[in-house]
């Protein structure tokens, strides 16, 4: 289920969205010893270590990022979707494969009851550049990262609900 799909449920109260779990992940999904681009994702201010994490690549620009995902790849744009567990201890890291070396929109998502729906109330958002977020899906420019021939390492803070139309990180 693509970022903007959650979005759109959140402003309609959490409603059940179909999703595609397997869309992009054959593609997205890292390799051991695997040397080429991607981003090593560390997840920063997770709530708990509840449910799974998910990220989804994204062309760089605003009509296609949080894009449904059907729609990209039947359009042959780039999508790409990495799911797992929350490990109980240590870092979380995801690592998601990019087609090339560039820019990409990047989103991610803390489902912690593993349901598949977004939680307005519960569930945790995150993107690179850690812009502020509410109703709206952000610029692109500020959810991108870029990647080189290699694995790049970024870190997300993840936010969560913290008032009637907003989203935040967690206050330590």
């Amino acid at each position: 289920m693509s970022m903007s799909l959650l979005l759109l449920a959140a402003a309609s109260g959490g409603a059940a969205i179909p999703s595609t779990p397997d869309l992009g992940t054959a593609e997205g999904r890292c390799r051991p010893n695997e040397s080429g681009p991607a981003f090593l994702i560390t997840l920063a201010g997770l709530k708990d270590r509840q449910g799974r994490v998910k990220v989804e690549l994204y062309p760089p620009n605003d009509d296609d990022f949080l894009q449904d995902d059907n729609k990209l790849v039947a359009a042959g744009k780039t999508f790409r979707r990495v799911e797992m567990d929350v490990p109980k201890t240590g870092p979380v890291v995801l690592c998601v494969r990019a087609p090339a070396a560039g820019t990409y929109t990047l989103s991610l998502l803390h489902d912690r009851d593993s349901n598949r729906k977004f939680g307005l109330s519960k569930d945790g958002i995150g993107f690179p550049g850690d812009p502020k977020l509410g109703w709206s899906k952000p610029a692109w420019k500020s959810a991108a990262a870029t990647t080189g021939n290699g694995p790049t390492r970024i870190t997300v803070t993840m936010q969560y609900r913290v008032g009637l139309f907003s989203f935040g990180p967690l206050k330590k």
